[in-house]
């Protein structure tokens, strides 16, 4: 590639007084659209486009690189071994030197030309400004499946029912924020999942000063959407972390609601072990505990560590690691339950929850450094 010559440059750089976060995989073909879009809305601002890029296989960083050679406002941070929208989003934020942050999804469903109705409002004193599908004006048009609608609807009710949260969309994924507020909690914030809004209008020590301002949420054009069935669970995950105040992490959460669904599983298969190839207990019990391993590390593969998951032979391998951690994790169980049930003389109801609860942690902490290391 020739070097950039210096009159290449469209514009001198200047200090932006807003930073427009986009998170990003595989949106190499609206990047160039959307820098487009963003120049139009924000004539007479100061701003800069961030795209955080998780190191798409289309090559979106590589375009996003293209284009900032040729326009300082548009910078680019590709991000290597890392995934998921959330920490996208705060990476960022943080990265930014601007007073006011927004954040905007790269798929052109969010409509830019309300950035400047919203860069008003954050100058009129508001400290949260969020770009609601809810609010009188606004509406999710046809860019959301009625599963989906049915998903964000259901989210926002429970956030306002279990978090006190009164927003009228706070699974928005369009919002802008002074950024001072978001440097106070930053450590306090989930780098899984999908649902940063909400995150941080839950973390906040106090609640911040807000306006709702309505859009309509546009079709996708080009590329295909990120969010699936599993976010449901992961914006769960993230709910009951936040009514524990923080103290269990999602992905911990997560990786309990895995092994419980084992749970059932191992049953359900030591069920057709024993009645339907009718095998002896002990090997029908053999045959249901592989079972549900497997299924709890398909299940954590695909959702707990969907920004670490493994395929290929990496798969098999994390398979084998994920059989040796759990096997372990088993005998610990055994063991602290037995402990305490013969010597401590503790109820056996006692006895195994305290085995079950030490095998988890046990199993959740080695399996993230052994079959799921970054």
């Amino acid at each position: 590639m020739d070097p950039v010559r210096p009159d290449a440059v469209a514009r001198p750089a200047q200090s932006p007084e807003l930073s427009v976060v986009v998170p990003t995989f595989k949106e190499a073909a609206n990047v160039p659209r959307l820098v487009e879009l963003l120049d139009a809305a924000l004539a007479g601002i100061a701003w800069e486009v961030i795209f955080v890029d998780d190191d798409s296989p289309d090559g979106t960083a590589r375009v996003a690189k293209a284009i900032s050679a040729r326009d300082p406002r548009v910078r680019c941070l590709r991000r290597v071994g890392r995934r998921g929208l959330a920490g996208a989003c705060i990476e960022g934020m943080l990265s930014s030197a601007a007073p006011v942050v927004a954040v905007m999804d790269a798929d052109l469903q969010h409509d830019e030309t309300i950035l400047p109705k919203m860069y008003a409002a954050i100058r009129d004193g508001a400290e949260l400004v969020v770009g609601s599908r809810y609010v009188d004006g606004g509406s999710s048009g046809q860019g959301l499946s009625s599963v989906r609608q049915w998903g964000s609807e259901t989210a926002t009710s429970l956030a306002r029912r279990f978090l006190k949260i009164e927003l009228s969309d706070p699974m928005s994924g369009f919002f802008m924020i002074r950024r001072d507020k978001v440097e106070a909690i930053a450590s306090s914030l989930s780098r899984e999942g999908f649902k940063i809004l909400l995150d941080i209008v839950a973390s906040s020590p106090e609640r911040l000063k807000t306006v709702e301002i309505p859009f309509t949420f546009r079709e996708r054009q080009a590329g295909e959407s990120k969010l699936d069935s599993l976010v449901t669970a992961e914006y769960l995950g993230l709910l009951f972390s936040k009514l524990s105040g923080g103290l269990v992490p999602v992905r911990f959460l997560m990786f309990l609601s895995v092994g419980a669904s084992g749970i059932v599983v191992h049953l359900a298969a030591l069920k057709v072990a024993l009645h339907v190839f009718a095998t002896t207990f002990f090997w029908g019990e053999l045959a249901a505990t592989v079972v549900a391993m497997t299924w709890n590390f398909i299940l954590n593969n695909q959702l707990t560590y969907r920004d670490r998951r493994l395929t290929g032979l990496r798969f098999v391998w994390g398979l084998l690691t994920f059989y040796l951690v759990c096997s372990l994790g088993t005998i610990a169980n055994m063991g602290v339950a037995t402990g305490l049930f013969e010597t401590v003389e503790t109820g056996p109801w006692v006895a195994g929850f305290a085995g079950a609860v030490l095998s988890a942690v046990f199993n959740y902490t080695v399996s993230a450094a052994l079959t799921w290391r970054k």
